[in-house]
C-alpha cells in the first residue's frame, strides 16, 4: 500500500482532513471525544457514551446516519436498526470504539470495532467501491457511492487502521487487508474518472460497481461531473506518499477541469421574500467582484452547470426549478477554492524534488 505521507497524518491526527463539504448540524463531537484522557473513558460519563454507542450497532455492524449515537441509548428493535456509511455514519463510531478499546481494554468495545470493521471489508465490491451501504439492495444506493465523501472517507479510515498505532490491537491479518482494500480503491478511483472526447475531468458522485460509468442518485441528482465530490477526491489522491504517474495525471486533468468549471462574475443569494413559504429565497446575483463559485453538478458534454426538480429533468439556471428544491439543496458552493489556491500548489512542490531527481 502506498504509505500516507507526512502532510496527511497532520492533517488527520488534527481532525481537519475528516472534513466533508456539508457538515451535519448537530452531529456527536468526535473530535473532543477522541481526546479525552484514558480515565475519562473509564469514568462514569465515558462509560455511558460508550454503552450508548455500542446500542446502536446494527446487526450487520454498522451505526444509522442523522442520529446522534453517544447522547442516548437505542430502546428501540434492535433488528430494525438500519445501518449506512452515508452522512459521516459508523466510521467515527468505530474511531470512537478503538478509542475506548485503548483506553479500558473492556472486551465489548474491540468485538464491536472488529465486527464494524468486518462489515466495512466485506462491503466493498471487487471493482475497488463502496455502496452506501451494505447489503445494498437493488436501487441507486447499491452504485458506487462518492456522494457527500463516502467512499473518501472509508478509503481515509482503512488506509488509518493499516497505518496507525492507535489500531495495533488490529491482527496483522486484518490490517493487510486494509492495506488492499485501499488499493483496490485508488484503482477503482482512477477508472471511475470521467473521460470527456478524450481528455479525463472529474467525477460523479455515483459510479457503477460493474463497469464504472456515471450513475443517478435521486431523482434531481442525474448522471453529471460533481464540483464538490470531486474536490474530496483528488485531495485523498494528492495524500498519496508515492504517488504513481497515473495517479499525478488525474490529478492534473481533475484540477485543470475544476478551474474550467468556475463560475466568476455571479454570487448566491439569499434575499427576503415574504411570499415564499420560508420567507426568503435563493438567487443569483450578478457581482463582478464575486469570488469564484462552483455547480454541485454539470452537464458532462457540455460542461454546463445543471439544476434538477424532482421530476429529474435538468436545467441550466437556478431560478428555471421550483422553490423547495432550489432552497432545500446546495447547488453551489467554493469547495474547490482551497484545494485550487493552497493545496495543489504546495502539493506540486512536494513533487517537484522527486520529478528532478528521477530525471537526473
Amino acid at each position: 500500500m502506498t504509505p500516507l505521507s507526512r502532510w496527511a497524518w497532520r492533517h488527520v491526527l488534527a481532525g481537519a482532513w475528516l472534513w466533508w463539504v456539508f457538515p451535519l448540524a448537530g452531529a456527536p463531537p468526535w473530535s473532543d471525544l477522541l481526546r479525552r484522557p484514558d480515565p475519562w473513558f473509564a469514568g462514569a460519563e465515558g462509560r455511558r457514551t460508550t454503552q450508548n454507542i455500542l446500542s446502536w450497532q446494527s446487526a450487520e455492524g454498522s451505526w444509522p446516519k442523522n442520529q446522534d449515537t453517544t447522547r442516548s441509548p437505542y430502546t428501540g428493535d434492535p433488528a430494525r436498526i438500519r445501518g449506512t456509511f452515508d452522512n459521516g455514519a459508523t466510521v467515527d463510531e468505530l474511531r470512537y470504539l478503538a478509542r475506548a478499546w485503548q483506553a479500558t481494554g473492556d472486551a465489548p468495545c474491540q468485538q464491536a470495532f472488529l465486527k464494524g470493521l468486518d462489515h466495512i471489508l466485506r462491503a466493498q465490491y471487487p471493482t475497488g467501491g463502496w455502496p452506501q451501504f451494505y447489503p445494498p439492495g437493488d436501487q441507486y444506493h447499491r452504485h458506487i457511492t462518492f456522494n457527500d465523501g463516502t467512499m473518501v472517507r472509508l478509503m481515509e479510515w482503512v488506509r488509518e487502521v493499516r497505518a496507525s498505532d492507535r489500531y495495533a490491537f488490529v491482527d496483522p491479518a486484518r490490517r493487510e487487508q486494509c492495506a488492499r482494500a485501499f488499493d483496490r480503491g485508488i484503482a477503482c478511483i482512477l477508472r471511475c474518472q470521467i473521460r470527456v472526447r478524450g481528455r479525463l475531468t472529474g467525477w460523479c458522485a455515483q459510479h457503477d460497481e460493474v463497469d464504472f460509468r456515471p450513475r443517478p442518485g435521486r431523482a434531481y441528482e442525474l448522471v453529471s461531473l460533481s464540483g464538490a465530490e470531486s474536490v474530496g477526491i483528488v485531495r485523498l489522491l494528492m495524500s498519496l506518499e508515492r504517488p504513481s504517474p497515473e495517479v499525478v495525471n488525474a490529478v492534473e486533468a481533475a484540477v485543470a477541469w475544476l478551474k474550467s468549471a468556475r463560475i466568476e462574475g455571479w454570487r448566491e443569494a439569499r434575499v427576503a421574500d415574504e411570499r415564499s413559504p420560508k420567507g426568503w429565497n435563493k438567487v443569483m446575483v450578478a457581482d463582478p467582484d464575486a469570488p469564484p463559485l462552483w455547480a454541485r453538478f454539470y452537464e458532462i458534454e457540455t460542461n454546463r452547470p445543471i439544476y434538477v426538480d424532482r421530476d429529474g429533468i435538468p436545467k441550466y439556471a437556478l431560478a428555471e426549478i421550483g422553490y423547495e428544491r432550489r432552497n432545500g439543496y446546495a447547488w453551489h458552493g467554493d469547495w474547490p477554492r482551497p484545494l485550487l489556491e493552497k493545496e495543489y500548489p504546495a502539493w506540486k512542490a512536494r513533487l517537484e524534488p522527486r520529478a528532478g531527481a528521477r530525471e537526473g
